[in-house]
């Protein structure tokens, strides 16, 4: 899986980072059982400090993505309790919503393109 980071982005490198590790495994790029890099592995891979790299994996095991074995390092866990998923996308997408009816984005937009995101994720 390539990561790529955006230094130019006004988003903090950690979220950039759990957000390309999420990606990755809704792309089956990644699958539960698989090893990430060493936080330090993947630090100099990228070219970011070592503590950006612990906070993410740090907040992806916290958010039920990631799980640390000692000997594994970091390993791709889905937390499969759909019930607290799904109300932590609600808050999510209420937030997102709020935006989009801030910036005059009708309800037919939003559903397509939910439609259209949601089907990358197919296989």
């Amino acid at each position: 899986m390539l990561i790529q980071i955006d230094f130019n982005s006004p988003e903090a490198l950690y979220r950039q980072l759990c957000h390309q590790i999420i990606l990755g495994i809704a792309m089956n790029e990644l699958r539960e059982g698989d090893s990430l890099p060493s936080v330090r592995e993947l630090a100099s891979t990228i070219g970011i400090n070592m503590h950006t790299v612990n906070k993410a994996y740090s907040i992806l095991r916290e958010e039920g993505y990631l799980t640390v074995d000692r000997r594994r390092g970091a390993v791709v866990f889905i937390d499969h309790e759909k019930i607290n998923a799904r109300e932590k996308l609600r808050e999510e997408l209420r937030i997102a919503l709020a935006k989009a009816n801030c910036k005059d984005i009708t309800k037919e937009d939003v559903h397509a393109l939910i439609d259209e995101i949601y089907e990358e994720y197919q296989t």
